[in-house]
């Protein structure tokens, strides 16, 4: 009981976290669009631009979280479990499109620079270090306090982190080129640190995309060998003769599940086989759930093709 009510009070610390980051978050993207517009920056904008992607990406992983927690049912025979991964994957997508704005409109201004209020810009960026900043510590304070299966360690969620993470160098672009503006005068640094920005930006909606869309594709664990598997299993597991048929794929990168077919001696009990053969798959790979398949006269489904 203590176990279940300290794991309660952990999710409802990480959503207390992940709305009061999304509230300072959604609240000073508002002011870095008008500061963006007023002054003419669009390192402003662009960072604005980021900050909405990381008010979506915690919006998601706030309602991914509440999903991730329904039961399964009759449509969802393995629960919601994906949902955060779902959410990490279309937060990635967003990011990719905002790489391509942003570096569309980089281009144009580099060619055609416009005038742009220095100190203005200079002012909103230091404000936006400053909450990205506090956005950051709170969502780290979060992704620490995980107890038992907290979502907090799911892909969209370091996903958020990285976006704030990602913001935090973005305003700190916007800063510098706001000086070298007032400074030199010299405008096309504006666009030219937007670009960093977006290569920045670029590198993490890569990564969301690629890791999520493994795991939606069922995609095996990482280091995971079918043949060593096979040797292993077959090597510590008595009256197992050989394995064959091994799926091992991931529901969320820290629950996995397997199906196999293990080839088992004549004198060996199915019921015990199937017992040893889980715990030691449990124990040894941290499978959430194993389906095995016991066979003694040749596998099933190579008669069947």
């Amino acid at each position: 009981m203590h176990d279940r009510a300290h794991e309660h009070s952990a999710e409802h610390s990480a959503d207390g976290r992940l709305r009061l980051a999304l509230a300072l978050t959604a609240g000073f993207m508002l002011v870095e669009v008008a500061g963006g517009i007023w002054s003419g920056s669009l390192a402003l904008l662009a960072d604005a631009a980021h900050m909405l992607t990381d008010a979506a990406a915690l919006a998601l992983a706030l309602w991914a979280r509440r999903q991730a927690l329904r039961p399964a049912d009759t449509l969802r025979s393995y629960g919601y479990h994906r949902m955060p991964v779902l959410a990490a994957f279309v937060n990635g997508l967003g990011l990719l499109l905002l790489v391509v704005w942003i570096a569309v409109e980089a281009v144009q201004r580099m060619l055609a620079p416009p005038a742009v209020m220095g100190g203005l810009m200079l002012g909103v960026a230091v404000a936006g270090l400053l909450v990205n900043a506090a956005a950051f510590l709170i969502l780290r304070g979060g992704h620490g306090s995980g107890h038992g299966h907290d979502h907090a360690h799911d892909l969209n969620l370091r996903g958020a982190l990285l976006h704030v993470l990602g913001d935090l160098l973005g305003s700190a672009a916007a800063i510098v080129a706001a000086i070298v503006i007032l400074v030199t005068g010299w405008m096309p640094v504006d666009p030219i640190l937007s670009l960093l920005v977006a290569a920045l930006i670029l590198r993490t909606a890569w990564q969301l995309v690629r890791e999520s869309a493994h795991v939606l594709l069922e995609g095996t664990p990482e280091g995971f060998d079918v043949a060593q598997f096979a040797q292993r299993l077959v090597s510590d597991v008595p009256g197992v003769a050989g394995v064959h048929h091994v799926h091992h794929w991931m529901l969320t990168p820290q629950r996995s599940v397997m199906t196999l077919h293990a080839v088992i001696a004549e004198t060996v009990d199915d019921d015990r086989a199937v017992r040893e053969i889980k715990t030691w798959v449990r124990s040894h790979y941290r499978v959430a759930h194993v389906t095995v398949q016991t066979e003694r006269d040749g596998c099933a489904d190579d008669h069947a093709h």
